[in-house]
This record gives C-alpha cells, structure tokens and sequence, in this order.
C-alpha cells in the first residue's frame, strides 16, 4: 500500500471532517488588545461593585454575595458593549433564573436532575424572553444548589444585581471611552 493510499483510506468520514475543521476556529487572529484607560476603568468599576456587595454583606449581616455576580463583573465592567452586559439582560436574566431554580428547589429539592433542571429551563426562559445573561445559569445553579427560598430572588440576587447595574451607570460613563448601557429595554 503506498502513503496516498493509506492517506486516503484513513481519512475520517465527511461528517466527522467537518467537525473536526470546525475545532481548528474560525480564523488564527488573537483578539485585540485593549486600551489602558479600559483596562483602568473596567478595574475601578468591579472594585466598586464587588467592594459595595461585599460590604452590605459583611457589615450589615445582609447575605448579598453569589458567585455569579462575579461574572456579572467581567460581563457589566469588561465587556459592557456587549448584548449579554446591558441592564435588560443583568436585571432579567439573573431574577429570572432565580425564580426558576428556586420553584424548582421549592417543589422538588436538591438532586442532580433539579440543579440540570434549573440551569437548563432558565436558559431557556432567558432565551425565549432575551434577557441572556450568563451569569443566570450561575444563579440558578447556586438557588438549587445551597437550597435558597425565595427570599433568595430579592436578596440577593435582584438587590445585588440593582447595586452592580448603579455602579456600571456611574463608573461607565466617566472615560470618554466608555459608554453604558447600549439599551435598556
């Protein structure tokens, strides 16, 4: 057998050729590189947040941190351009899929069936009423998860996120470069 023929017998069938080009990216650009006022800005910014939730948290005894708002962060303070970062999608998509996990909680419990459940069925929700934000899924995972009521949808989830949208509406807005929200509804 010669080496085109081996070549040729070997190849992978067409469907799997195509997955596997699709693995390779859509092009070998690296992303570019972002301005250090940016850089500056987006640091201030999520200090702020993270250091306001933090603080209502610690000193005041209200539990208003989730690991999801620190997505939220990245999302509201790094990439707030983008459609997943605007108000809409922050406030919605986090209060959505709290309510969905925590019915979920509520009627089923705690098992690796409700917390795919949660995560699943907000996504969903969150597609269906665009309002994606991913940090949701995060949301709905903790309620789930840690077994929240649904005090949980206002504390903290639509509190901490109303406290995170405040701080993108001021910190935002004062570079010349930035500018926030893109929309609101």
């Amino acid at each position: 057998m010669t080496t085109d023929e081996k070549t040729t017998n070997d190849a992978p069938p067409g469907w799997l050729a195509v997955y596997l080009r699709k693995l390779k990216g859509q092009n070998a650009l690296r992303p570019p590189r972002v301005k250090t006022s940016y850089i500056f800005w987006s640091a201030v910014a999520s200090f702020t947040a993270i250091f306001a939730v933090a603080s209502l948290t610690i000193r005041a005894g209200v539990p208003m941190m989730i690991g999801s708002f620190g997505a939220s962060a990245v999302l509201l303070y790094a990439a707030l351009e983008a459609p997943l970062s605007q108000p809409r999608n922050l406030i919605g998509g986090h209060v959505i899929s709290a309510l969905i996990s925590v019915t979920i909680y509520q009627l089923w419990g705690r098992d690796e069936i409700t917390i795919a459940l949660a995560v699943s069925i907000s996504i969903v929700v969150m597609l269906w009423t665009r309002t994606l934000h991913p940090p949701g899924g995060a949301t709905a995972l903790i309620a789930v998860d840690t077994g929240q009521g649904y005090t949980f949808v206002l504390f903290p989830v639509l509190s901490g996120a109303l406290i995170m949208l405040l701080v993108a509406l001021a910190v935002n807005n004062l570079s010349e470069d930035r500018s926030y929200p893109r929309y609101w509804i």
